[in-house]
């Protein structure tokens, strides 16, 4: 299993407008239709990373426990579905359906939007607060696949409850583990 960290983009950073394919609605959204009245949450993710299969039930918690808080969540694959058709969005809705995602599940075919936020992994975890600024990144606890150490997404969680008490994260932000994103070749 490669293990490539997040590239940690710098705090502060505004979040780079996008507007992609949909594949739970089959319409297209933009950041600005989805973002959170108090925050947004972004996550790079993909159907076959063991990393990401590893945190999906997580990702569902998660996002169940703070969209009733303002916190929107917004997931986005970036992954070459020529070389990686088990990535492709007819899959992706599969995907969000079995494992009963309640976001949407963007396909960024173009990679560009991963290029934007400097995404280098599958998960790669991005909060941004009400102005569309980040203030976390990272990893969303320190559970990997084979570790014996639970998923509880910890670190995220207290970065969202940090941003949402207005109290600065004053904790060590990790960069996030997993595997690479399938960039295209051509």
């Amino acid at each position: 299993m490669a293990q490539t960290p997040s590239n940690m983009l710098p705090l502060g950073t505004i979040a780079p407008d996008f507007t992609l394919f949909d594949t739970v609605s089959q319409r297209k959204l933009s950041l600005q239709n989805l973002k959170g009245d108090q925050g947004t949450v972004i996550f790079f993710i993909c159907n076959h990373c063991p990393f990401v299969i590893h945190v999906n039930e997580e990702l569902v918690k998660l996002a169940n426990d703070y969209l009733t808080k303002g916190i929107s969540f917004i997931a986005i694959s970036s992954n070459d579905v020529g070389n990686y058709p088990q990535d492709s969005p007819e899959l992706m809705r599969k995907v969000a359906s079995n494992l009963g995602y309640t976001f949407p599940y963007l396909y960024d075919e173009s990679q560009e939007v991963a290029k934007a936020y400097d995404a280098a992994c599958t998960p790669d975890s991005y909060v941004f607060n009400s102005e569309l600024k980040l203030v976390y990144r990272g990893q969303l606890d320190d559970s990997r696949p084979g570790n014996g150490i639970g998923v509880t997404g910890v670190d995220i969680r207290h970065a969202l409850d940090c941003m949402l008490s207005n109290v600065k994260n004053i904790k060590l932000q990790k960069p996030s583990i997993g595997c690479n994103i399938k960039w295209k070749t051509n």
